[in-house]
């Protein structure tokens, strides 16, 4: 059994990372997944959130929103509608689309499809906060 999974996190833009790395640990649609060398074969749905990654003993992280995540022969394929590296994210940019998505939300009146899209909208800019905040207090 091999020690190592090949990761790769594409987006339609870009290939954001391709790596061997010893553990996976993906938002799924159920909830966190953590995938070790050896894992069963699956395709989950992934949601927003934290994509995080063990490489040598070195914990990383990069914001993943929407698509799939696919498992096999020690493969972690993640194809997101979004990826980003803490170091990518642009903490005042999302700050503004976190109180004016609120804002927006507190007085609702749309759809409920409109809803969840703004409700989606705010749970993006919540991880790139957390993501980009605790990337630049380490720099």
């Amino acid at each position: 059994m091999a020690d190592q999974l090949e990761l790769e996190v594409v987006t339609p833009e870009r290939r954001v990372l391709s790596e061997s790395v010893n553990s996976v640990t993906v938002p799924g649609r159920g909830g966190e997944m953590q995938i070790l060398p050896g894992h069963a074969a699956l395709i989950s749905e992934l949601q927003t959130g934290v994509l995080a990654f063990n490489q040598s003993g070195t914990n990383f992280q990069l914001h993943v929103s929407g698509g799939f995540v696919e498992v096999n022969d020690d493969r972690v394929s993640v194809l997101a509608e979004i990826a980003e590296r803490p170091e990518e994210i642009d903490v005042a940019r999302a700050k503004l689309s976190r109180e004016h998505t609120e804002k927006e939300l507190s007085s609702w009146s749309g759809t409920e499809e409109d809803f969840e899209k703004a409700r989606a909208k705010l749970e993006r800019s919540v991880v790139r906060l957390q993501l980009g905040t605790h990337s630049s207090a380490k720099a």
